[in-house]
């Protein structure tokens, strides 16, 4: 037998589950998160498989969703040194690196920043010849003083020659084993959103190998030689290797492994997905089985982006949000939360605060905790919070529709148990078995995906043989990051004509996805 685990960090609650070869859930653990993030990881883990008496040795794939790298951008906290290369003078000296960015990210991250000659118009053409003597001259200024780097070229998803030689040139002078993260392997185009992404991918480089170590180590301390997998935000997993070149992938990830756990229970491939936990719920899109991607450019720790990030909407409500009452009988909602200590605060559970959990156990919607310690509250009053609660729901659920017709709506997560089998703009309402987990259950079921974000020009290939070569790229991008080559399906494929551009110019998008590859001569 071939058994997988995994694991899913919320901001609440650490999710871990044991799966067999036919992904039924062998067993199954919540632990609260924390201030660590890898304890609580641990925790989970040696629980789930205590919980299942499965033998060590038969689990062979184990798949981590993690908080570690968005935690690390919102705290400033264990970011590596950084040096900033932005490929594109003199056309681009008015508008200088990390402008806009938080003044606090901004001096942490912007020590070494450099400007150099080269990078390319948006038709391909040179601006101007890449300035390597330079390069070389920063690589001997950053030396032992930089341990990750960002290179950035002027439409460099246009043409990334500059980017790719200006990588060469650094790694020369600096070695093979320095971090070197390139813009057109991250972003779209759109310099300054392109330039942070890739700036902030340099920057939780070493967040990443700490973690990805960290739970490796932990494994093998449970006598399990398992090949380890990171979800990434786009519902699919990636390698280790993969990850430590990419860190910046894993940010929202959670959110994702939810809505890919509901598809997986439910059957469903298009619904909303509803993800309740302890502080937040988060609202996604399913389209053919994966989340919808949001098209706008996304905020990170306070500085824009414009990588693929999952279309979501997050409001401050979850099981431990904090309800107050006023004497005049007004009330408020939350944001705030007693999240992770809902278990001791909760006036279900002898706490002395009350929170939505107990809301909905005095009007005997949900079964948790002592209703006895609820039961002198005022009914008529909390029917209307109640009401609040829902009302809430009901108008995020209506901000991520695309029309006017009614949708099927999946509660999961373990703060669903809050709302009703009845929901406004919703066709059905369905909240499947191991909802509490779902998004544990999506680490570990996640496909292998690959994705090339490029433009082309049709005039040299024509449109049919353009779009062949970037599926080809994509499948490839799957297999390298580890999908067994036989299953690897075109999930997604996208073209925008770009008018301005000369050369019948488009930018293609294309996601290939297939199951994991079982190299079980790799395991044992």
């Amino acid at each position: 037998m071939s058994y997988r685990i995994g694991i899913d960090v919320g901001g609440t609650h650490t999710d871990a589950v044991l799966l067999d070869k036919d992904y039924n859930v062998v067993s199954k653990t919540k632990s609260a998160t924390t201030e660590d993030v890898s304890s609580g990881i641990y925790k989970a883990m040696r629980e789930v498989i205590a919980n299942s008496g499965v033998p060590r040795e038969q689990i062979h794939y184990a798949m981590l969703g993690t908080t570690h790298c968005t935690n690390a951008i919102v705290e400033r906290k264990r970011l590596n040194e950084i040096a900033v290369i932005r490929i594109g003078a003199p056309a681009t000296l008015a508008v200088k690196p990390l402008i806009g960015v938080p003044q606090d990210l901004r001096e942490r991250l912007g020590k070494h920043v450099y400007l150099v000659r080269g990078g390319h118009e948006f038709d391909g053409r040179e601006i101007a010849k890449l300035d390597e003597e330079e390069l070389v001259r920063i690589a001997k200024e950053i030396k032992e003083k930089v341990n990750s780097i960002a290179v950035t070229s002027v439409f460099s998803p246009v043409s990334k020659e500059h980017e790719l030689r200006a990588a060469e040139v650094l790694q020369e002078a600096l070695g093979e084993d320095l971090p070197i993260s390139l813009s057109h392997e991250i972003g779209s185009v759109g310099l300054l959103e392109r330039e942070n992404a890739t700036i902030l991918n340099a920057a939780v480089v070493n967040v990443a190998k700490a973690t990805a170590e960290g739970f490796v180590n932990a494994l093998q301390e449970e006598g399990i030689n398992a090949k380890v997998f990171f979800g990434q935000n786009d519902g699919t997993l990636m390698n280790v290797e993969y990850a430590m070149k990419y860190p910046i992938l894993t940010i929202a990830c959670g959110p994702t492994n939810s809505i890919r756990g509901a598809s997986y229970l439910t059957g469903l491939s298009d619904a909303l997905v509803v993800d309740v936990g302890g502080t937040t719920t988060d609202i996604g899109v399913l389209i053919n089985s994966f989340p919808r991607e949001s098209s706008l450019a996304v905020e990170i720790g306070g500085a824009r982006t414009n990588f693929r990030m999952p279309d979501l909407v997050s409001i401050g409500l979850g099981g431990g949000t904090i309800v107050r009452i006023k004497e005049d009988g007004s009330f408020t909602v939350g944001p705030d939360s007693v999240g992770y200590r809902l278990p001791e605060k909760g006036l279900v559970f002898g706490g002395d605060t009350l929170t939505t959990t107990d809301v909905a156990v005095a009007l005997g919607k949900a079964n948790i905790g002592d209703p006895e310690k609820v039961a002198h509250l005022d009914k008529v009053l909390l029917e209307k919070v109640y009401g609040r609660i829902v009302g809430i729901v009901e108008e995020a659920i209506d901000k991520m529709k695309t029309s006017a017709d009614p949708v099927p709506v999946i509660l999961v997560g373990g703060g669903s148990i809050l709302l009703p089998d009845r929901l406004k703009g919703a066709s059905e309402v369905i909240c499947p078995g191991d909802f509490g987990v779902a998004n544990a259950i999506g680490a570990a079921i996640a496909q292998v995906s690959g994705q090339i974000e490029r433009v082309f020009a049709l005039d040299e290939l024509g449109r049919e043989q353009t779009l062949e070569l970037a599926k080809s790229i994509a499948v490839s991008e799957a297999i390298a990051a580890g999908a067994d080559p036989d299953t690897v399906e075109i999930v997604d494929v996208e073209d925008v004509p770009l008018a301005y551009l000369p050369g019948n110019a488009t930018r293609v998008r294309v996601k290939a996805a297939g199951v994991l590859a079982v190299n079980m001569e790799e395991v044992h």
